[in-house]
């Protein structure tokens, strides 16, 4: 397979210094909505890398679920490969990407859980065979087959029939705080646009180009 020739040319739009908010979180809100208003598939949708303390890599693909002034929020199975690696190691990196708009937005930053009155709250908004999803599954354990958690599920579908779904303690959000956020817009001849925002040591955030 020759993978060599398979290339695409961006000039969808470019981004400049003057585009950009003071804020990083309501820049990334006005680039969110324009994926959403973009029709994008799953716009909120991100890698989220972590790694063990000694430095072995994992991503996957999770999803946004708030966006605040302490960060980006999404939930998860805290006995997961990744909640074990994030309470590890909270030291992560999201990256979004955009492809109908040839943007991406990459976030470094360290992660604390959210409370558990934000987590419940959550919860209970979720459609509720998702809740039963969430409680069936032992998150990145190994199981012998598929029919092992259809079982799991059945089970706690005919429990919870005509009562609300308890929140696993297991289960809940991470609010990712960030140290460093890039906004990335292709160009032509891969002469992108890479505007960073990080803190300076009062905490600020600065605003700097950085070659693509």
């Amino acid at each position: 397979m020759d993978l060599t020739s398979i290339r695409r040319d961006y000039e969808t739009a470019a981004l400049h210094r003057a585009d950009l908010d003071a804020d990083p979180l309501t820049q990334f809100e006005r680039w969110l909505n324009d994926a959403i208003a973009a029709q994008q598939i799953e716009p909120t949708a991100m890698t989220l890398a972590t790694a063990t303390p000694d430095g072995r890599p994992s991503a996957r693909i999770v999803l946004l679920k708030g966006v605040d002034a302490g960060g980006f929020v999404f939930f998860t199975n805290y006995l997961s490969q990744k909640g074990r690696e994030i309470e590890a190691n909270p030291n992560v990196e999201l990256v979004f990407f955009w492809d109908k708009l040839e943007r991406t937005v990459r976030v470094h930053g360290t992660v604390t859980r959210t409370s558990r009155e934000e987590s419940e709250a959550y919860f209970h908004q979720r459609p509720k065979r998702s809740q039963i999803g969430a409680a069936a599954s032992n998150q990145s354990e190994v199981v012998a087959d598929r029919e092992v958690l259809e079982k799991r599920f059945a089970e706690l579908e005919k429990q919870y029939e005509d009562s609300d779904v308890p929140t696993p303690a297991h289960w809940g959000g991470f609010r990712v705080k960030p140290e460093t956020i890039e906004f990335w817009q292709g160009r032509r001849s891969r002469l992108h646009d890479r505007l960073r925002y990080r803190r300076d040591a009062s905490g600020a955030w600065v605003i700097e180009r950085v070659a693509p």
